[in-house]
């Protein structure tokens, strides 16, 4: 009878022990939260010439992805033995004059160097599409009306545009990852073409996902078929192509919503949406900081009205002035 009693509560005992395991479990945390894809740029603060610092490999990547450093390209064949360079961690003379063009392109202070003020530029989440294209500074315009307004919007390499024919453009919504806020999306995709509408001769339709269009927008993550795969959070948010590709891509990992609480690590949709069309427009980045053009984003903020600088590129570039 003893015995069997302490079979009783060795068994409840037991029990006890097993319904506790998942509760134990299920109270861990999954995983650690992910890091901003730039945020290493952090860890290369005061990074000068002559240094080999682990962790430049990736910055090297950086500005490679952004059009500032190809080895292949300045060093060509004659130099291939020198091409090992794009895949260490040493600070060279190509990577110097890289920094330097970067640093020229942003209007900070020219030194070559990793420091606090290049750093903090570089951190920043952003547009994917190159600043510089096929090895080349993109097309700088300014100009000088008669009310003595300067602008300082860029265009792709030899002026893609599209054809005066073209007024009426259809778009659709194809994705392959998560679409955040669906019941939201169509209607912040239609005002952000609407804000492009108002200044030029264009129209934009949404047609059904099945249909042909001038236009496709999407939703994807990593790599996804057009050679320029996201990075996750942070770092680049959405890229677009030059006419008359019409291909939008957003990034699907990162934080969107349609209304970013100020200081938190959301996306505004209809902000970054408002900027890719003005590349799929012909209008590439801006160097005016209040500008939709300007290819680096703030989180937690919205930036979705269009800057004089906006206006003048894209009517400058369709002979609307």
């Amino acid at each position: 009878m003893a015995s069997s009693k302490i079979l009783q509560l060795l068994g409840a005992f037991l029990l006890i022990i097993l319904l506790l395991q998942p509760i134990s479990t299920q109270s861990r945390p999954t995983k650690n939260p992910t890091k901003n894809a730039f945020e290493f740029i952090k860890n290369l603060q005061g990074c000068h010439k002559g240094q080999k610092v682990k962790g430049l490999k990736n910055l090297k990547g950086y500005l490679h992805k952004f059009g500032y450093l190809n080895y292949h390209q300045e060093l060509g064949n004659k130099n291939k033995s020198k091409n090992i360079h794009a895949n260490d961690d040493d600070f060279d003379d190509l990577l110097e004059s890289a920094i330097k063009t970067y640093q020229q392109y942003y209007h900070l202070k020219v030194t070559g160097d990793l420091d606090a003020e290049t750093v903090n530029q570089m951190v920043q989440p952003r547009c994917g599409v190159p600043d510089v294209v096929n090895g080349k500074k993109v097309h700088h315009h300014s100009h000088d009306d008669s009310l003595h307004t300067v602008g300082h919007f860029r265009f792709f390499p030899n002026r893609p545009r599209w054809p005066d024919s073209k007024t009426d453009f259809t778009y659709r919504l194809t994705s392959s990852a998560q679409v955040p806020e669906p019941n939201n999306i169509k209607s912040i995709i239609s005002r952000a073409f609407e804000r492009w509408s108002k200044v030029t001769r264009f129209t934009f339709q949404e047609v059904s996902e099945s249909s042909t269009s001038d236009i496709v927008i999407g939703f994807h993550q990593g790599s996804h078929g057009d050679n320029a795969p996201f990075d996750g959070p942070g770092g680049t948010l959405a890229h677009a192509y030059a006419p008359t590709r019409g291909i939008f891509h957003y990034d699907a990992e990162e934080n969107w919503s349609s209304n970013p609480v100020a200081g938190s690590s959301q996306v505004d949709l209809e902000s970054v949406a408002v900027h890719e069309i003005g590349h799929l427009l012909g209008l590439h980045h801006s160097e005016v900081r209040s500008a939709i053009m300007y290819a680096y984003y703030q989180l937690g903020s919205t930036k979705r009205d269009l800057d004089a600088d906006d206006i003048q590129g894209i009517q400058t570039l369709y002979g609307l002035q």
